[in-house]
């Protein structure tokens, strides 16, 4: 983009947004449980537990996880009789974080996590105690965080990468606020026969209402903030939308765990919850949307202006995520199959820089009134990681708030970036993005190329049947 650079931000505030943030500074922050844990609503980790205990006097067995940089769930069962000694923790291999989609460790060569993999203490976040998909009266399930051995947040650990940034945010007033939208297909159990309604059709197919009916139950008894279940244009594929809340951390937790539990419902009633970016090659991807606003301390929507006249902080922000959307494409799709959502052809982007009511762009403003005006983020697959996602979007609008001058910025509809459509190109604009690699992370950042580098060479290295097809 032709933009003219600064060094210093345009947010009035002593404290410069780049300032360095330490990773002890932002716990609070992010609501982890530490020494005395405490739960969402300010009681403690054990009376969250005998409040929970009394609602569901049954439960026989607690699921303990942590989610991996792929977003994958990954934990084991314990019997109810430990829930209250998770208290003190419960140690998990640092390794789960240098993981591929495979679960197979991909560490680094200049370390040894792969050869020794050594545990760290993981303690319960708050507000996560909550009953399972499966049998919700006898199964609860409850989320965990790591430690490093200094007890610090880990470093590589998704969601301690998004309170980082959003602590950079916080410290000079600013709270962005998202909603979510997560698309996915439900298939036969057999084979995929149901024939297509249209694009917010009400009258769900028969054969979908008791998994719509169970899964708004659950979310419910999840306290999943579930807001609507859309139909979209191709046959079986949905969007699930959530309520917006200025708690993203807690909003990209939510993710996961619907995610998980509309899979959990799905195979309940013999279908397939398949939430793949590209499932099928003749139909439309599913993607993961994020609405996105920016409050004051008042709760005062900053980006509040009429189409015509955007405002300067939403020229700015739109301007720093356009700047950082080749390089941030390797966040947003993960794998070699959401790339092939990103685009019409092998040559052609599927998605333009942005534009007003355009469902075509990257990034969209959307109709709505003044005092809600925001951008949709459309880029990021549904299979991407929430917490790498958000972050990711948030960098970029950091970027523009810190580095970009607003007078230049009124042609800056004109600079459409030129996105990656391959994995490999995407990695590379990654891994030359400084800005962007130094907000998520160095060590997460190295972590992150490698994984996808290894899972990209194990998938060239596969011999597909359309090649026997063309094959002399």
């Amino acid at each position: 983009m032709n933009l003219k650079i600064q060094s210093s931000s345009l947010i009035k505030s002593p404290a410069p947004l780049s300032s360095s943030l330490t990773l002890a500074s932002i716990t609070q922050a992010s609501q982890i449980v530490s020494a005395e844990p405490v739960a969402g609503n300010g009681i403690s980790f054990l009376q969250e537990v005998e409040n929970y205990l009394f609602k569901y006097p049954g439960t026989k067995h607690v699921d303990i996880y942590i989610n991996d940089i792929s977003g994958a769930f990954r934990g084991k069962r314990v019997t109810v009789a430990s829930l209250k000694s998770l208290e003190k923790g419960v140690y998990f291999p640092q390794s789960v974080y240098t993981m591929d989609k495979e679960g197979k460790v991909m560490s680094a060569a200049d370390n040894n996590l792969a050869e020794n993999e050594p545990d760290r203490m993981c303690i319960p976040v708050s507000g996560t105690l909550r009953p399972c998909g499966h049998n919700p009266a006898e199964n609860a399930q409850i989320l965990l965080t790591m430690q490093d051995e200094q007890g610090e947040p880990y470093e590589l650990e998704p969601r301690v990468i998004l309170t980082q940034v959003l602590s950079k945010f916080h410290a000079h007033g600013l709270y962005p606020v998202i909603a979510p939208e997560i698309e996915f297909y439900l298939e036969d159990s057999q084979n995929r026969n149901i024939q297509s309604s249209g694009c917010f059709h009400l009258a769900v197919p028969s054969e979908h209402t008791a998994f719509i009916e169970e899964l708004e139950n659950m979310a419910t008894m999840q306290n999943l903030p579930l807001s609507g279940i859309v139909c979209e244009a191709e046959a079986g594929q949905f969007e699930l939308n959530l309520q917006h809340s200025q708690n993203v951390v807690d909003i990209c937790e939510n993710i996961l765990a619907l995610r998980r539990l509309t899979s959990t419902v799905a195979h309940k009633f013999g279908f397939n919850a398949n939430f793949m970016a590209k499932p099928y090659s003749g139909m439309s991807g599913s993607g993961l949307h994020f609405h996105i606003s920016l409050q004051d301390v008042q709760g005062n929507n900053i980006f509040a202006s009429t189409d015509e006249n955007l405002n300067e902080m939403m020229r700015l922000s739109l301007a720093g995520m356009l700047h950082l959307m080749p390089a941030s494409i390797a966040i947003m799709a993960p794998n070699v199959n959401s790339f092939r959502r990103l685009r019409k052809n092998l040559n052609e982007p599927l998605f333009s820089s942005w534009g007003v009511n355009q469902r075509s762009a990257a990034l969209r403003i959307p109709c709505s009134e003044e005092r809600h005006r925001r951008i949709e983020y459309r880029l990021a697959g549904s299979d991407a990681n929430p917490y790498l996602a958000v972050a990711t979007i948030l960098t970029g609008m950091l970027y523009g708030l810190e580095k970009i001058e607003d007078e230049p910025l009124t042609d800056f509809t004109a600079c459409s970036p030129v996105l990656p459509l391959f994995q490999q190109h995407a990695l590379d604009e990654f891994r030359q993005s400084p800005y962007l690699t130094a907000a998520l992370g160095e060590a997460f950042s190295k972590q992150w190329i490698q994984t996808r580098l290894a899972e990209l060479a194990l998938f060239e290295s596969i011999v597909t049947p359309g090649e026997h097809i063309v094959s002399y």
